[in-house]
C-alpha cells in the first residue's frame, strides 16, 4: 500500500472533483484488489493492475453520485494577490485543467496516465483494456485536442 497509494491518491484526484473522493477511490481499490488477490494473473504488473482497479473505481464513484468531471475542485487553494510570482503558474495550471476537462473522456483519462502518471503505452493499454495502437492514436489525437484548446483564438 505504501508503495503504490501516492500514485493512486494523483490518479484519483485528477479523476474526481476533491480529495475526499480520491481518497475513497484509493481506499475502495486497496479493497477490491484484496478481494480479487486470488484472480491476479501476474499478466501485468500489480501497479498497472492496481491503476486500473482505481480507473474504474473513480468512474464509478462518478457515475453514482453523478459527478461531472471536473479537474480543479472548489477545494483547490488558489494563492492570495500578494503571491504574484506563482500566478502565472496557477493560471497555467487552470487553463490546462479546463482544456482537460473539455476533452472526452477517453482523450482525458489516457492523457492522465501518460502524462501525469507517466505509464508506458502497454501500461495504458493494461490499464484500459486496449490495443497498443489504439492507446498510440488516442494520445496522438488527445494531444491535439488539446493543443487546439489551449492555442490562443486568433
Amino acid at each position: 500500500m505504501d508503495r503504490h497509494a501516492p500514485a493512486l491518491f494523483r490518479l484519483a484526484s485528477n479523476l474526481v472533483p476533491n480529495h475526499q473522493d480520491a481518497e475513497d477511490v484509493v481506499q475502495e481499490t486497496f479493497i477490491a484488489g484484496f478481494r480479487a488477490l486470488k484472480s491476479f494473473q501476474e499478466r501485468s504488473s500489480v501497479k498497472t493492475w492496481l491503476y486500473a482497479i482505481a480507473y474504474r473505481q473513480a468512474a464509478l464513484l462518478r457515475r453514482k453520485r453523478r459527478i461531472p468531471f471536473q479537474m480543479l475542485s472548489e477545494e483547490t487553494p488558489l494563492p492570495s494577490p500578494s503571491e504574484s510570482t506563482h500566478v502565472s503558474a496557477v493560471d497555467a495550471r487552470i487553463d490546462l485543467n479546463e482544456a482537460l476537462a473539455n476533452l472526452p473522456e477517453d482523450h482525458r483519462a489516457i492523457l492522465i496516465l501518460r502524462e501525469l502518471d507517466g505509464l508506458s503505452y502497454e501500461e495504458i493499454s493494461s490499464v484500459l483494456g486496449l490495443p497498443r495502437g489504439t492507446v498510440e492514436s488516442r494520445i496522438h489525437r488527445a494531444r491535439q485536442s488539446l493543443k487546439n484548446l489551449l492555442s490562443p483564438p486568433q
